[in-house]
């Protein structure tokens, strides 16, 4: 236990942890002050803290560093603590330790990592539990330390990242149809891109091969199912964050531990 007054405990050692930002596709997020509520979204497991700091609030899933275990184990039994996920892909983030996220007087510390779920074998319910709802990434509550700005930061890197294709395979799959990975460009951009535009470029891109196979969903025609092609390391011709440059409809163009994990920092 750390005792002491708040001068002591500056000079005492951080307290280091791990907190897990999770995104996953799923359905539009449904609010009264939104209009379009036909594209997925982006949404994310919170888990609501048991104690103070910020007691009742909502926070990344995350606990304390364990022994014997490397940061990335620590990492994964925070977050299978409170949603059972272990995804596929699990990546250090950043490491946050201002000065400012000190409370009380005790240095904190996170090492942050981040994981994109969704693809073959790793479904996702979007089940609440005790103390855990999934939220829309627009759509999120009041978090608490800097934890917002955490989640700004991923979302800022996975909009960098998306360019590339491994990336969006995380997410929507190795195969898909353009419909599909239309989608996951429209939940990482957080706006509406034009599916004509999109299926242009991304044809014309050079990046897609045809499996040959086709998928029908609801009522609508078979689609033709794709993949990267293999060995596609460079990133797309564009960047996600900016794009309405390219996918902009056109008239030109018609075609176109449980406890643990409550308290973390």
């Amino acid at each position: 236990m750390i005792m002491g007054n708040v001068s002591e405990r500056r000079r005492q050692p951080p307290q280091v942890g791990v907190s897990v930002v999770i995104l996953a596709l799923g359905p539009a997020a449904q609010a009264d002050d939104r209009t379009d509520q036909t594209r997925n979204a982006l949404w994310m497991p919170l888990v609501r803290r048991v104690r103070q700091p910020f007691l009742g609030q909502w926070a990344l899933p995350g606990g304390d560093l364990r022994a014997g275990h490397s940061l990335e184990q620590s990492a994964y039994a925070a977050l299978e603590s409170t949603t059972s996920l272990h995804p596929h892909y699990l990546e250090q983030l950043y490491t946050f330790g201002d000065p400012s996220r000190s409370h009380g007087g005790l240095p904190m510390v996170s090492i942050v990592y981040w994981a994109l779920v969704g693809s073959v074998g790793e479904e996702v319910g979007f089940a609440d539990g005790d103390n855990v709802s999934w939220f829309p990434v627009d759509h999120l509550p009041e978090l608490a330390f800097d934890h917002r700005a955490i989640v700004d930061y991923a979302m800022e890197r996975l909009r960098g990242k998306i360019e590339y294709p491994d990336i969006v395979a995380r997410l929507v799959g190795d195969r898909f149809t353009l419909s599909q990975l239309h989608d996951v460009y429209e939940a990482i951009a957080g706006e509406g891109i034009d599916l004509a535009n999109f299926r242009r470029k991304m044809l014309a891109s050079g990046l897609l091969e045809d499996t040959g196979d086709k998928l029908r969903v609801g009522r609508n025609r078979p689609a033709t199912v794709y993949r990267y092609k293999q060995g596609v390391a460079q990133p797309a011709p564009w960047n996600v964050a900016d794009t309405r440059p390219y996918f902009a409809a056109s008239d030109s163009d018609p075609q176109d531990d449980a406890l643990s994990a409550l308290t973390t920092v």
